[in-house]
C-alpha cells in the first residue's frame, strides 16, 4: 500500500510549529531567515520547537548564498548539526555542491555521518541545492548510496510545477529516498506535484506579520524596502489547513 504523500511546512518559530500541527502538518521544517532562503536556527529555538510542534527537521545552513563551501564551513556545520539532534531534532536538512556544480557527496557524507552520531533514528534531507546542482536528476541518483533519507527539490525550475517533469525523473532515479517538492507550492498546485511522483510536499505557508512599532521606522541594514515590508514572516494556519485538505484529496 502506498503511502499517504506528507505535508512539510517551513516555520521560523514555536508558534509556527504549533500552527502547522494545529492544522495538519505531519512535519515542520524549522530555520531562520526564511527570506534569505532559510539559515540554521539556536538551539534554543529547536528545543522550543520539538516542544510545541510536529516531528522538527532542522536546516542546517551556516550562510545565505551559494553552497559550495569550504572545510571551516562543513565542520562548523557538522557541529550544528550534531546540536540540533541533541537539541530534539528528528531530522536535519543539509546540503553542499562543488565548484563544478556536482553534489559535494565527501561534505553531505560528512554531515549525514554527525546526524547519525547520537545512535538513535535521524532522518536526513538533502536540501534545494540540489536544484542548482549541474544536473539534479544525477545527483538524486547518488543519495541512495549516502543514506539519505529525502529530497527537497523544485527539480531545478523556479517552481516545483515547472520542474514537475524533473522531479519524477529524480523519483525514478532515487529508490527508497523521499522526494519532496517543494519550491513554489501552493495548496491548488498539489495535486500536479504528488502526480508527478512527489512523495511529500513543502512549503511555508507564510504571512507577513503586522508590524508591532512604538516609535518612528527608521531602515536597519538590509531589511525591507518600507516600513510595510520591514517585518518578519509567520505562519498561515489557513493556508496549512487548505494544504492538508488538498493532499488528503491527491493522495
Amino acid at each position: 500500500m502506498t503511502a499517504r504523500p506528507a505535508l512539510e511546512i517551513a516555520v521560523t518559530s514555536p508558534a509556527g510549529a504549533r500552527t502547522a500541527r494545529e492544522h495538519g502538518a505531519d512535519r515542520v521544517e524549522l530555520c531562520t531567515g526564511l527570506e534569505l532562503g532559510g539559515l540554521t536556527p539556536s538551539a534554543a529555538l529547536i528545543e522550543a520547537a520539538v516542544e510545541a510542534g510536529p516531528p522538527v527537521q532542522v536546516l542546517v545552513r551556516c550562510r545565505p548564498g551559494d553552497f559550495v563551501h569550504d572545510a571551516e564551513e562543513i565542520a562548523l556545520m557538522a557541529t550544528d548539526v550534531r546540536s540540533a539532534v541533541a537539541s530534539g531534532a528528528a531530522g536535519v536538512v543539509i546540503g553542499a555542491l562543488t565548484a563544478d556544480g556536482h553534489l559535494d557527496v565527501h561534505a553531505v557524507a560528512a554531515l549525514a555521518e554527525a546526524a547519525h552520531a547520537a545512535g538513535r533514528p535521524v532522518e536526513v534531507t538533502l536540501h534545494r541545492a540540489v536544484d542548482q546542482a549541474a544536473d539534479p536528476v544525477a545527483a538524486a541518483a547518488l543519495l541512495p548510496g549516502l543514506g539519505l533519507t529525502r529530497v527537497l527539490t523544485s527539480g531545478g525550475a523556479t517552481t516545483a510545477v515547472e520542474g514537475a517533469g524533473r522531479i519524477a525523473a529524480m523519483a525514478a532515479a532515487a529508490p527508497g529516498v523521499e522526494v519532496m517538492a517543494g519550491g513554489g507550492v501552493r495548496p491548488d498546485t498539489i495535486a500536479e506535484l504528488v502526480a508527478a511522483g512527489a512523495a511529500a510536499v513543502h512549503l511555508s505557508a507564510k504571512t507577513r506579520a503586522a508590524p508591532r512599532r512604538g516609535g518612528d521606522w527608521v531602515p536597519l541594514g538590509a531589511g525591507g524596502a518600507s516600513a510595510e515590508q520591514d517585518t518578519h514572516f509567520v505562519t498561515d494556519p489557513a493556508v496549512v489547513a487548505e494544504a492538508r485538505r488538498m493532499l488528503d484529496a491527491a493522495g
